[in-house]
């Protein structure tokens, strides 16, 4: 894969020789990547520095690497846990300095060009002045500077790999507001027209006071708009008996066999120095032409 985005991509030089000596960790983690999801073209910026998420919690584990990897202080995603999900450094010839860690939902991995050790130790070093440098070069064109370029995907426009679409995310206030008004619309629509009057005052539609609770996959109990919405009432009939059998019986198809003979005639046959008795066998005209 590097080879092939290296033809097409500018980067800096040295890709190709640093791929030859690329370790069995930095080839895992590339194909860890690629089985998410990751394309070649995607790979320039994976190469260059961009922000990967990847809901996939077992990837923090599985890129933590006893012989090789060390704990690392960053200001990624600090909505996390620190002292639960340290953020974790690895260097190598492709990757310089890989850094991963986790999200709320997944795993984040960043390749950087400098590797840094800020807080391992009191008195920075040289690596940890260009780490800076790095840094201002991303505050001043908003792109992170990776090992092999610069890419505009960070942290706040990340490349997004195996999605997971049932998890939750807020809603723009001005769409939840809309969003809020138009389900209430709705159900005051159904509480009229669904059903009579009469049995509407028997049973009556659902009260909540957030429509868009409905919408929430994550929420437990029953839900849902309709008649029996919000109300015990639930399938137990059970499967009709004749229909079971019906369904479980094994269907023959009629059998065949030759009508009666109305004469056989045996007759000897000789075949290879063998021989073989033959029995010719007359059936009865079923031919309506030869009828009386």
């Amino acid at each position: 894969m590097i080879d092939i985005t290296a033809r097409a991509g500018s980067y800096r030089r040295g890709l190709l020789a640093a791929a030859d000596a690329m370790g069995p960790e930095e080839a895992l983690i590339i194909a860890d990547l690629e089985e998410h999801g990751l394309q070649v073209p995607q790979l320039r910026d994976v190469l260059c520095g961009g922000h990967v998420l990847v809901d996939d919690p077992a990837l923090y584990d599985a890129w933590a690497f006893p012989a090789v990897s060390h704990h690392r202080i960053s200001s990624h995603h600090h909505d996390v846990d620190k002292s639960r999900y340290p953020d974790i450094g690895m260097r190598g010839p492709v990757v310089r300095e890989k850094l991963h860690g986790r999200t709320q939902t997944g795993t984040w991995v960043q390749l950087e060009k400098t590797p840094a050790a800020i807080g391992a130790k009191k008195l920075p070093s040289l690596d940890d002045l260009k780490h800076l440098a790095d840094y201002v070069v991303y505050r001043v064109t908003r792109s992170n500077v990776g090992p092999w370029g610069r890419s505009k995907t960070t942290e706040r426009r990340p490349m997004y790999l195996a999605p997971d679409l049932a998890v939750a995310t807020d809603l723009d206030p001005a769409v939840a507001a809309h969003l809020l008004s138009t389900l209430a619309a709705v159900e005051s629509d159904d509480d009229t027209t669904a059903v009579s009057e009469d049995l509407a005052a028997r049973i009556p539609a659902p009260l909540r006071h957030d429509p868009v609770a409905e919408l929430r996959r994550a929420d437990s109990g029953r839900a849902g708009r309709g008649l029996f919405g919000n109300s015990e009432v639930w399938v137990s009939e059970t499967p009709s008996a004749g229909t079971a059998a019906a369904l479980s019986a094994t269907a023959r198809p009629p059998g065949w066999q030759l009508p009666p003979a109305t004469s056989t005639q045996a007759r000897p046959v000789s075949v290879a120095g063998r021989v073989v008795t033959l029995v010719d066998r007359t059936g009865p005209d079923t031919d309506p032409r030869n009828a009386a």
